[in-house]
């Protein structure tokens, strides 16, 4: 008896020593790879930058709730989904409550890795599976556009979250199970217009954290992906966007791209919800990304839409 429970403790140890080597984010790099870095000195591009703020919908979640001025990014928003609420930090340049004293390769490392400044995981509520596919230099100036906003004195309230989601540590887990670190590469036989196009959707868009079905680990089942979900705060269903059944089949580019700068839909009908901020969003972009987007998103493989259990 004294042995077989010596050697359950043996195992309870190695186990747990095995759980906190496998969780750090040191563990993440080792077997993922260092991530790559910006172009030595290159100078950043805040035009750019506009436009990747824009399409990755920075405001939507960041933006202090209620304020008239978008470009105020307090945090403050609650999310509330199956995990429980989180609250979106400031991430303004203020240097106590926002990110004004983090580096390049802070703010490189939180988008591609979903790691702070402090050696902390980012919950994936913060879409860093989809900001992974960014370029290192478009993250840098994204950045850099950034550190020219109002700084915004506050932060958020501490995220609302139920035992064992509140443990931060086992995120290391699910990063290694579903964060694949991989840059969005462009296809050589596909034209610049559909990879630019894909680069918007697949990374700094986004589009896929919302438009898709996930399995019980909240990671986006690979073969639902864009084919509709949930809505993640529980107020309906987010809609197919591939052209299989119930999707976008039929649509042509032009009522696509109307419908990312006016969220006018070809039967007249409006978008709702928080796809309202995500045209006012996109709206900005240059009529030629948006163009892209629309292109790219009518290139999806077929999916049957999702449909709420009764």
């Amino acid at each position: 008896m004294r042995k077989a429970l010596a050697g359950l403790f043996v195992l309870a140890v190695c186990g747990g020593l095995g759980f906190l080597a496998l969780t750090t984010p040191t563990a993440y790099r080792l077997l993922r790879g260092e991530h790559p870095a910006p172009s030595t000195g290159r100078q950043p591009d805040l035009s750019n930058g506009r436009t990747l703020f824009f399409a990755g919908g920075c405001s939507s979640c960041h933006a202090v709730p209620g304020q008239e001025d978008r470009t105020r990014l307090g945090g403050g928003l609650a999310l509330t989904t199956p995990f429980g609420t989180f609250h979106t930090p400031n991430i303004s340049p203020h240097k106590r409550d926002g990110i004004g004293s983090w580096s390049v390769a802070d703010f490189v490392r939180a988008m591609r890795e979903g790691v702070s400044p402090e050696g902390e995981h980012y919950y994936p509520a913060f879409p860093y599976t989809s900001y992974q596919h960014m370029t290192p230099d478009d993250l840098s100036d994204l950045f850099a556009f950034l550190m020219t906003l109002s700084a915004v004195e506050g932060e958020a309230p501490p995220h609302e979250l139920p035992f064992p989601f509140n443990v931060r540590r086992g995120l290391g887990l699910w990063k290694l199970a579903f964060l694949d670190g991989a840059l969005l590469k462009p296809d050589p036989n596909k034209s610049p217009e559909l990879n630019r196009g894909a680069y918007l959707v697949e990374g700094a868009g986004h589009c896929a954290e919302c438009h898709s079905e996930r399995n019980i680990a909240g990671a986006i089942m690979a073969d639902r992906r864009f084919a509709g979900g949930p809505d993640p705060e529980g107020k309906g269903v987010v809609p197919n966007i591939t052209a299989g059944p119930g999707g976008v089949g039929g649509w042509t580019l032009e009522e696509m791209t109307a419908l990312l700068k006016s969220g006018e839909t070809p039967n007249f009908d409006t978008v709702g919800g928080s796809m309202v901020s995500v045209v006012h969003n996109i709206a900005q972009l240059p009529e030629s990304d948006r163009q892209a987007m629309a292109e790219y998103i009518l290139s999806l493989p077929q999916r049957t839409a999702y449909k709420k259990p009764e």
